[in-house]
């Protein structure tokens, strides 16, 4: 991302192929002064072109389109290079869709049927590093947590080291590894590196399953 002053709103770009949908969104931050919205696409190609080209704070991506759909529009982003922030926003809440997006990087899930106000809201915690995910899916990502336990190896805290510890209670909080590494006074690829190991040890996939367990087990510094 590029830097920007204090003041100046998320920029933010969509990639949905539904035009009302595009239109309705660009209206709804219209009147919001802390989030512009500076680019939109109906395709995956284009949204990618542009996004490299405009480099926004926030990617929002449908999940369904015709050709490249969501899931590897946000592996291309991502293998690109592009380091903001890509939320989900689609109609399904099929457990696979949620658990697959998730692990391939994205960094919330929202769902199109919420109210505006909701949408907006969600949209400003994403823009400040947060994960964010429609209220409704977090039991359901509780429960394919829950399906993998079954597994020889379960999660175990008493393996992590007090850093890692201190990393997992920050992710239960749904922060970026760059909110971490403010926080913790440690840099980003430190970050990345401990998330990596904490990750292997707790025999987990991906960050948001670290947030999910820690926050069932109630995990604390």
């Amino acid at each position: 991302m590029t830097d920007k002053t204090p003041d100046a709103p998320a920029s933010i770009l969509i990639i949905d192929d539904h035009p009302l949908l595009r239109r309705g969104v660009s209206q709804l931050l219209e009147l919001e002064d802390d989030l512009e919205l500076v680019g939109e696409a109906g395709e995956a190609e284009t949204g990618i072109r542009l996004t490299l080209e405009l480099d926004p704070d926030m990617v929002l991506l449908d999940l369904n389109m015709p050709g490249m759909n969501g899931i590897e529009t946000l592996k291309r982003l991502r293998e690109e290079g592009f380091a903001g922030r890509v939320v989900m926003f689609t109609v399904s809440d099929h457990e696979e869709d949620v658990v697959d997006a998730l692990q391939a990087g994205a960094d919330g899930y929202l769902l199109k049927d919420m109210d505006p106000d909701e949408l907006v809201r969600q949209m400003r915690q994403a823009s400040l590093g947060r994960m964010v995910i429609s209220e409704n899916l977090t039991a359901l990502l509780a429960g394919a947590l829950r399906s993998q336990r079954s597994q020889p190896a379960a999660p175990d805290i008493h393996s992590l080291t007090q850093r890692e510890r201190e990393i997992l209670c920050e992710l239960a909080g749904g922060l970026s590894n760059k909110m971490i590494a403010r926080r913790l006074d440690i840099s980003e690829g430190t970050v990345k590196v401990h998330v990596k190991h904490l990750l292997k040890k707790l025999n987990l996939r991906s960050r948001v399953e670290a947030a999910v367990w820690a926050v069932q087990e109630g995990v604390e510094h």
